[in-house]
């Protein structure tokens, strides 16, 4: 009787400024990976309308976020505009163990922050083609104002130097392409004999 080979499980880190497209690539490989979960955060700020607990955040006080930090329960954790923000380690690390590719959309801080935690994690940084598409998308958005893209460029120098701590660059050029290269990370990841093996 032939033994049946269960795939690996993956924890995989995406990141990359503002207008990158991370969002878009995401929702294509998610549409086209069948075994994907894309994790979600807790926060201490209040739900907006639409936003769903579970589904869009889990929503805690400030107090039990302190508590989920201090009892080791959270992958990374960073505070935005006031607010905490961090990512539940327990789906994460279960979603792992049952074979799936969990999938965690952070900044650089956080990734870094993964990677202690879960050495064997991988970290795709998604950039934009260059500086003057990244402005072109950010104004074609038509959602910001002149003073946040100004910063949101100001920003990208800093998110491009921490390309050395992600083991992947992808650039979004052309979305479908972007979103391929995610998938074959993923696929070549899963493949590796080192994870088959643990």
């Amino acid at each position: 009787m032939r033994n049946t080979i269960r795939r690996p499980g993956l924890l995989v880190v995406i990141s990359g400024p503002s207008g990158a497209g991370k969002s878009s690539t995401l929702r294509l490989v998610m549409e086209r990976c069948g075994d994907i979960c894309f994790s979600v955060s807790a926060t201490t700020r209040r739900p907006r309308p639409g936003e769903e607990e579970g589904r869009h955040y889990y929503f805690v006080s400030c107090e039990r976020f302190e508590e989920m930090r201090r009892n080791g329960e959270l992958l990374e954790c960073a505070e935005y505009a006031g607010d905490f923000y961090g990512t539940p380690a327990a789906p994460v690390l279960a979603g792992v163990a049952a074979g799936q590719v969990c999938v965690l959309d952070i900044e650089a801080r956080g990734a870094i922050q993964v990677r202690r935690c879960c050495p064997d994690s991988v970290l795709v940084f998604i950039s934009p083609p260059d500086r003057a598409e990244l402005e072109r998308r950010l104004r074609d958005r038509r959602t910001e104002s002149e003073e946040k893209i100004k910063r949101r460029m100001e920003a990208l120098e800093e998110q491009m130097a921490a390309l050395p701590l992600y083991d992947y660059q992808v650039v979004n050029d052309v979305l479908d392409d972007a979103a391929r290269s995610v998938l074959s990370i993923i696929e070549a990841e899963r493949c590796r004999t080192s994870r088959a093996l643990v």
